[in-house]
């Protein structure tokens, strides 16, 4: 199905390369082409696009300013506060703001609608576009109103992508959303460019999810896009309809790579035309041979349906390998849960096979990534004149916005789903991730929607609670709701399924959503409710350094989830301290009480007293370092939090991943390697230490302290390694970390504490 090519190859069109070896230029020059690797490196899409946003003068460290900026419900809160705090007047640029994440209001009492409520005013005050609840995910809108090829647009939310439109899209913390507000740049390395060259068409019954999951299934674990563009060339992309392409390019995201690109063409056209926006059409191709770092090979024709097992996308097994070896796939799950919850909880995933038969409990098809309108109509095909039974088995669906909804009701889709019984519900992210339809207990839950951590869809193992998310595309999904709850493939179902061509009505949004196409009202009063707090102040980066391992974490990757819980926990978002509590509820209980220990000895420091005094057990660990450097004082020290994780920040673009930690006063990670540059991002923007340690013996655990000296003095001169020193049974015992590529605004972004502090100190200067 896929095939992972290493090595550099030249582009030749329809599906052909070139590989990059010592006869490259003689088999190049047959075809009469004559080109330099670099000349050829500047003809990918993403170059193009790239090159044209960048704002710098060298073109291998990009200073990229976007286009229009994206926000959700999460997030665009503390965007805002941190613009605010720095001096904020008036957007920039287009800037869309959602409410597709804390839409329903059953948690928090009014702090969900008193955000909402913030996020009207400041659109009104700064010159944005609010979008108001259950009118359409964010993602969705963006494709409908905003995308625009050749384009770039930035979002805090991680499945920010628009490439099959055209447009270069890329989901970060919001730290580098505020830099954009506050007119900085996005700085990253030129990435690389991998080409995933699609040949073939898909045969019936399978949908864009079973693409994705075999993509994931070929390149995750290897890392070999981590970082890099995927760029969509070949001739099976005229086999697909836009739909597809948008369902496909969404969970690009979970390969981990930067962004993506796709060539554009009729079909492109023909989807902008259909939402009105002609204009923001432009067709896109690389040029002639051009040079990709590597290559994917998708015969799109020999792609079965798939399923993504808990508890990752990468898990990826064709359905019916999963039904002729239940017994042992299903025991490879239980195994996984006993690595993630130890004893914590009961697994127990056998009693399911019923009859040699894999008995489900609940469908989801949802959002940015099942919520497309073809999706939709394709499951209620398969759906037509069928019945979901009246048992265990239960069938949500939540179109990704109201105009898909409101299609669904013309012509006859939602009375197909309704009359096989699926629950049509409106715009929501919340099956995402843990805000809604939430299973029972041990249930196990097939989705159409974007990730299948542990606990993603909201059960608790802290409270003995665990259940199940596996990916699966929508057809399959309807499949297997046909079948009352047993497991079964799309390709299964004999159907003729009806094709329904889309219209789109821009009235729902105009009556409704709030734009104010770029005009600020300084008049406006920002509405606060009384969960929304500023972010308490953070120090500058001290001379010497001390840290309380107050975290230790195995896992071999470790989600953003897992460091922040989503679900209800988010309805403290805009309460940065109240949102820490939750920080590592999941993986380390006591973490919290563990750093809050700790950070007394800070505010200590802060108001001109020994960090021993709020802190006793630091007067034994200053003894012995007073050993070795007796000069350091609280006059130039600085006491903190730092955890350990091997392959922290798969996921979520949430900052408040790393937020959470400074303000319960960390100052560092460890980390064998970060898993995505948006949650090392997140840690540089809020004043923590990236640093990297090899893999190997650990030369600490967890509750020991660690002590660097001249810690800032090695940021400022921007040293290769740095040395720090585990405090220990009276003695400091050496060991060696890196920080790996920090720019010079990221190590002025350390050395202040983080990105306000830097924000209001550039002000000041």
């Amino acid at each position: 199905m896929v095939t992972v090519k290493d090595g550099g190859a030249y582009y030749l069109g329809d599906g052909t390369f070139v590989q990059d070896d010592q006869e490259a230029g003689a088999k190049l020059a047959l075809r009469g082409i004559k080109v330099t690797r670099e000349e050829a490196r500047n003809r990918t899409m993403a170059w193009q696009i790239l090159s044209a946003h960048n704002k710098g003068t060298d073109p291998e460290n990009l200073n990229i300013r976007f286009d229009a900026l994206t926000s959700h419900d999460i997030t665009y809160v503390g965007i805002i506060q941190t613009c605010r705090a720095s001096g904020l007047q008036k957007f920039p640029m287009p800037y869309v703001l959602t409410n597709c994440h804390n839409s329903l209001c059953a948690v928090g009492g009014t702090i969900n609608e008193d955000d909402h409520m913030f996020g009207l005013t400041a659109a009104k005050r700064y010159g944005g576009v609010y979008v108001p609840p259950h009118l359409a995910v964010i993602h969705q809108y963006a494709r409908e109103m905003l995308a625009e090829s050749g384009k770039m647009i930035l979002g805090s939310d991680s499945h920010t992508r628009y490439g099959a439109l055209g447009t270069m899209a890329m989901g970060e913390g919001g730290p580098e959303l505020v830099k954009q507000l506050l007119n900085q740049t996005y700085d990253i390395k030129r990435p690389k460019v991998i080409a995933v060259n699609l040949t073939g068409a898909p045969k019936r019954g399978v949908g864009p999810h079973d693409v994705n999951i075999a993509l994931i299934g070929a390149v995750f674990a290897s890392g070999f896009v981590k970082n890099k563009v995927l760029e969509f060339v070949g001739p099976g992309i005229k086999n697909l309809s836009e739909d597809f392409r948008i369902g496909i390019d969404v969970m690009t995201t979970e390969t981990t790579c930067l962004s993506s690109i796709w060539e554009t063409d009729e079909k492109t056209k023909e989807w902008y035309a259909i939402h009105g926006r002609e204009g923001a059409y432009k067709e896109l191709h690389p040029g002639q041979a051009a040079y990709y770092d590597g290559v994917v090979d998708i015969d799109l024709s020999t792609v079965e349906p798939m399923i993504a097992m808990p508890f990752h996308p990468s898990m990826a097994y064709t359905i019916d390998f999963v039904n002729h070896n239940l017994a042992d796939v299903l025991h490879g799950v239980e195994e996984r849960a006993k690595v993630s919850f130890g004893d914590e909880v009961e697994c127990h995933l056998q009693d399911k096979i019923r009859d040699g038969k894999f008995y489900v409990d609940q469908g989801i098809i949802a959002g940015c990534a099942g919520g497309g309108f073809e999706n939709i109509c394709e499951a209620a095909g398969i759906l037509d004149g069928e019945d979901c039974g009246n048992g265990r088995f239960s069938l949500s669906v939540y179109p990704a916005s109201q105009p898909i909804y409101m299609e669904l009701l013309k012509n006859g889709v939602a009375e197909k789903l309704m009359d096989a019984g699926a629950i049509l519900k409106t715009a929501f992210c919340g099956p995402c991730f843990g805000a809604g339809d939430t299973p029972a207990n041990n249930a196990f839950s097939i989705r159409h929607s974007t990730r299948n951590f542990p606990n993603r869809e909201g059960s608790k193992p802290q409270k003995g609670q665990i259940s199940y998310v596996a990916l699966m595309d929508a057809r399959s999904i309807a499949a297997t709701a046909a079948n009352q709850g047993i497991l079964t493939p799309a390709t299964d179902i004999d159907k003729d399924i009806p094709a329904y061509h889309y219209h789109f009505d821009s009235r729902i949004y105009e009556k409704r959503v709030f734009d104010s196409h770029g005009a600020a009202d300084p008049e406006e009063q920002v509405q606060f409710g009384p969960n929304i707090r500023d972010w308490p102040e953070m120090q500058p980066l001290p001379e010497n350094m001390i840290l309380k391992i107050t975290a230790e974490i195995h896992d071999p990757v470790t989600t953003t989830d897992e460091l922040i819980p989503s679900g209800e926990t988010s309805s403290y978002r805009s309460n940065p301290e109240g949102l820490s509590e939750f920080a590592l509820s999941r993986k380390a209980p006591d973490y919290v009480g563990l750093s809050k220990e700790v950070r007394e000895g800070e505010r200590a420091i802060v108001e001109g007293r020994c960090a021993g005094e709020a802190v006793p057990e630091l007067k034994e660990v200053m003894k012995t370092v007073h050993t070795k450097f007796p000069e350091v004082s609280h006059e130039n020290l600085g006491v903190g939090s730092a955890i350990f994780a091997v392959k922290p920040g798969d996921g979520s673009a949430r900052e408040q991943a790393a937020s959470c930690q400074k303000v319960l006063g960390g100052w560092a990670n460890f980390a064998n390697e970060y898993a995505t540059k948006r949650y090392r991002s997140n840690l540089i923007n809020w004043g923590m230490l990236p640093f990297v340690i090899p893999a190997g013996d650990l030369p600490f655990a967890k509750l020991d302290y660690v002590f660097f000296p001249g810690i800032r003095k090695a940021v400022e001169t921007k040293q290769e390694t740095i040395t720090g020193y585990t405090v220990k049974n009276g003695a400091l015992t050496p060991f060696t970390v890196t920080l790996g590529d920090l720019t010079d605004e990221e190590r002025e972004i350390i050395l202040d504490g983080c990105l306000i502090n830097y924000n209001r100190r550039s002000l000041a200067d």
